[in-house]
């Protein structure tokens, strides 16, 4: 007798939790049934699949080798389920999309509102995640496309260049002149937390610099960085981009300028590209375009 599907959800369940009720909780079966399921399973493989002898219960050498491949084939299955509901004329579909933080404050917005107001029946679900997050969840098929930064990308991810994104001295009140880094040092700031890669960015472009302005607000959210600026003497260091749909806030050069990073487009190298995706992508490219982003 095969294997059903399942079987392979049970067995995915009970190796995540390790533990059999906490397992059957989530699967709202009983416990007893579960293990069941589980033991026909190692019947009909021959193989004993989990070490139930310990506190947690452990998959064996054969349970690894079989999980990673039930993990593909669940996988791939969700995929050919999508693809069959896939539309090419984009009356309905659904598009799963991560983007790192930064780009909440002026590119998701933007292209959320753009893609509903093109394409209605699409259905999306944005996430604004780390990027190793995002990549992570490439691969394991849990989203269509991320949004993030060039850098060395785990195997499988695909990154398609988009946009050079600069960043600047960003404050409430408009001034063209350049502002030379050691100025910085006589500032009062709003910056991003440390659990933010921009905050790192600028960091290392302070420390390279050696400057150490005074940094009065740490926030863990740009939205939260612009309503502060716009309210207050302070300033910050964001994507210049975020002022296109800000007025009252104006970018300041810096000199020397901070290392500009390349934006791009991430997706499982592997992995069905549906309508939907096909479709936001020409719809980003546009907007970059329109846009008049620096070129990646």
């Amino acid at each position: 007798m095969a294997p059903e599907l399942r079987h392979l959800r049970y067995l995915l369940a009970v190796a995540e939790h390790g533990n059999f009720t906490r397992a059957a909780e989530e699967l709202r079966i009983s416990q007893p049934t579960l293990s069941q399921q589980v033991k026909q399973l190692e019947r009909t493989v021959g193989a004993q699949l989990l070490d139930r002898t310990g506190r947690t219960v452990r998959l064996t050498d054969a349970g690894e080798t079989y999980v990673h491949y039930a993990r593909r084939a669940l996988r791939e299955l969700a995929a050919a389920e999508r693809a069959v509901l896939d539309v090419a004329d984009l009356s309905r579909g659904s598009l799963r999309l991560a983007v790192t933080p930064t780009f909440t404050a002026y590119l998701t917005g933007p292209l959320v509102a753009e893609l509903h107001a093109r394409h209605p029946g699409i259905t999306l679900d944005v996430k604004e995640l780390a990027q190793d997050r995002i990549e992570a969840g490439l691969l394991a098929d849990e989203l269509d496309l991320g949004i993030a930064f060039h850098r060395p990308h785990l195997p499988g991810i695909a990154a398609t260049p988009l946009f050079t994104e600069t960043l600047t001295l960003v404050v409430a009140t408009a001034s063209s002149a350049p502002l030379p880094v050691r100025d910085l040092a006589e500032r009062q700031l709003a910056l991003l937390s440390g659990d933010f890669a921009t905050r790192g960015h600028i960091d290392a472009y302070l420390a390279a610099h050696r400057v150490r302005p005074h940094i009065a607000v740490e926030a863990n959210s740009v939205q939260a960085l612009v309503e502060i600026v716009q309210r207050t003497p302070l300033a910050t260091v964001l994507p210049d981009a975020v002022t296109h749909d800000h007025p009252r806030l104006h970018p300041v050069p810096l000199e020397p300028a901070l290392p500009a990073r390349t934006v791009t487009l991430l997706r499982r190298e592997s992995a069905y590209e549906s309508a939907a995706a096909r479709a936001f992508t020409r719809l980003t490219r546009r907007l970059v375009r329109d846009r008049a982003y620096p070129p990646a």
